[in-house]
């Protein structure tokens, strides 16, 4: 007998079927990703990188000759009286006349510029403009990376705070229980209760405040990502993470001051304003142009008697020679010479802050790793406090508090482990955007210390 479904059972079988697919687990690589079609503040870097290098040919333009073009036409109305004498009567005599008549006109100018010192100097400037942009450009990739890493580590820390917290407040009602009962039979004054009754109110206010930081964290990676990323992937209990190469922190500091993109793009806006220097002193320097005209007039001959054509053609040289212009360019030049030395003091703040980012980030992932390695040390003893507290438990020597408090031990140096390795991870993707060489394939790397859920 086939089976018949009405509407509304059909509707819960088709939840029940659906509920029963395993919910999508996003990877690192995956939220970088879509953090990378989505996200605001890259696609705004974008924008002004596609901005910046037109920078060039906007350049190229002033070494290239301009070409005009214009025409007129008009309707004119010319009247005018002409006054004789009469050869009869010898009285003066006065005629009036009208003239009506289209003229035309159109012409080409042509204009190359042979020499103009300041537009050879911008050319070079642009090409300092566009390295500029570039270096902004990879450096913001490089601070989303940074931005999606933060945000994925925070989620998942989150997660083992809230845990840690919901522990910690099972062995404290388990605590409290025990104190009520211990004074109903008359082992255990009041105040007892009261203090483990504060305890389990304070764990409560935590616990709130845990899951309030968690939804934060989720919804921050979502302002990345532009939707929910679902159940992320969580980082591999005996992930291995390696030491910095080379493992001497001197060589990262090098390469800091050298390769960082910020360094970059200030070492291209420092020689972009010594160019600006040599532009505005051109304001002094002579200008040689090709001039070429070429024109055609169409107009009425004299009395309106027919028309006449007259074309025109020029090419020569023109020179102008600047004298005086009420010292605008010295001022100007003394104006780019001051912001020449403030990109030149912001290129060496730029490479003071980028060894400093080195070291404090070569810093953070060796200490982070001998963390991790204390905290794994540390994990163990309280899991070998935890089997031996139930071991107790089981013979009588110990109480389940003792087991619980011993369980919440685990789960906080879970919890302190977990952020000692976020901390390591992104203490080393910190390291490597330091010199220049962060991409999406260390971002791959990190990756593969996750697995699904």
């Amino acid at each position: 007998m086939p089976l018949k479904l009405s509407a509304g059972k059909y509707s819960f079988v088709l939840v029940a079927l659906l509920s029963a697919i395993p919910a999508f687990a996003a990877d690192l690589v995956q939220v970088y990703r879509e953090a990378l079609a989505y996200d605001a503040q890259y696609a705004a870097a974008r924008a002004t990188a596609a901005a910046g290098r037109e920078k060039q040919p906007q350049a190229l333009a002033g070494l290239l000759p301009n070409i005009g073009a214009s025409g007129n036409t008009f309707g004119n109305d010319t009247r005018y009286a002409v006054t004789s004498n009469d050869e009869k009567t010898g009285f003066s005599v006065k005629k009036n006349y009208q003239n009506r008549y289209n003229s035309n006109s159109y012409g080409v100018n042509l204009t190359q510029p042979l020499f103009r010192w300041q537009n050879f100097v911008q050319y070079d400037q642009s090409r300092l403009l566009v390295m500029q942009t570039e270096a902004n450009f990879a450096q913001a990739g490089q601070d989303l990376i940074l931005r999606v890493a933060q945000a994925y580590f925070d989620v998942l820390f989150a997660i083992e705070n809230l845990r840690a917290v919901q522990a910690n407040k099972t062995a404290i009602a388990q605590q409290l229980a025990q104190a009520r009962k211990n004074f109903e039979v008359g082992t255990a004054t009041i105040t007892d209760t009261y203090e483990s009754q504060s305890r389990f109110d304070l764990a409560t206010a935590q616990e709130i405040a845990a899951e309030n930081d968690l939804e934060v964290k989720r919804y921050a990676l979502r302002v990345l990502v532009g939707k929910d990323p679902g159940e992320l992937h969580r980082l591999k209990p005996q992930a291995m993470m390696e030491p910095p190469q080379p493992a001497s922190m001197d060589p990262w500091v090098e390469a800091a001051e050298r390769d960082n993109f910020v360094v970059q793009a200030q070492l291209a806006a420092a020689e972009a304003a010594d160019k600006a220097v040599d532009i505005n002193r051109a304001g002094h320097y002579p200008t040689v142009d090709v001039v070429a005209n070429y024109g055609h007039n169409n107009g009425p001959g004299q009395l309106g008697a027919g028309s006449i054509d007259t074309v025109t053609g020029q090419v020569g040289l023109q020179i102008n020679i600047p004298i005086f212009q009420g010292g605008a360019v010295n001022s100007r030049t003394r104006e780019a010479i001051a912001r020449r030395d403030a990109e030149r003091a912001g290129l060496d703040s730029a490479r003071r802050n980028s060894a400093l980012g080195a070291r404090q980030a070569y810093l953070g992932v060796v200490n982070g790793l001998a963390g991790v390695r204390a905290l794994d040390a540390a994990l163990v003893s309280s899991l070998s406090s935890l089997e031996s507290n139930r071991l107790g438990y089981e013979v009588g020597v110990r109480i389940n508090i003792d087991v619980l408090n011993a369980e919440n031990q685990v789960y906080v140096t879970r919890r302190d482990l977990a952020k000692a390795r976020f901390d390591t991870l992104l203490a080393q993707l910190k390291l490597k955007a330091a010199v220049g060489s962060l991409s999406e394939s260390d971002l791959e790397r990190v990756n593969t210390l996750f697995e699904a859920p």
